[in-house]
């Protein structure tokens, strides 16, 4: 049970042990306690400066819409792990799919001109186009468990022939 828990949530030996001593054995209750701890450990690297990370470009199929992402990390270790690579590339995805205006809802108070919610203008703050269930914040917080380090979205750009 451990070995399967460890290859879904991508942690450790001992942490996947405690999390299934802790959940007396039920493996969805062991995952949603590795995620509420990874989502503390991300708030507490928050601070941490992030100068490294990826700019990820995606191209829609008919190449049509186009999307440049920047995601930057603390180490250039952590910005060539397939997790960080593949995180990238979702976000990439997910810009090109819901066109979002802002990265998260801080933002908006800059912004009083846009109008929608949160759910439709922030990028964190929308549910992720492969599994509806969960945000992108969530998909992000889960990669910073994985990793160890702050990730943090910088900018995007999503490009649209005739817009």
């Amino acid at each position: 049970m451990i070995k399967e828990l460890r290859e879904a949530s991508g942690a450790g030996v001992m942490d996947a042990k405690r999390a299934l001593e802790e959940a007396q054995g039920d493996m969805a209750q062991a995952k949603t306690i590795l995620r509420e701890k990874g989502v503390a450990a991300a708030a507490k690297r928050s601070d941490r400066e992030t100068s490294n990370g990826v700019i990820e470009s995606y191209i829609h199929a008919g190449g049509r819409i186009g999307v440049l992402v920047e995601v930057n990390c603390e180490t250039d270790f952590v910005a060539n792990t397939e997790d960080f690579r593949q995180l990238a590339r979702n976000i990439a995805m997910q810009v090109a799919a819901m066109n979002p205006q802002l990265i998260s809802a801080d933002e908006r108070a800059g912004n009083p001109q846009l109008e929608g919610s949160d759910e439709e203008l922030c990028l964190l703050s929308q549910p992720f186009i492969r599994d509806g269930s969960r945000t992108i914040q969530t998909l992000v917080s889960d990669t910073v468990a994985k990793t160890g380090e702050n990730i943090r979205i910088r900018r995007f750009v999503r490009f649209e022939l005739g817009r």
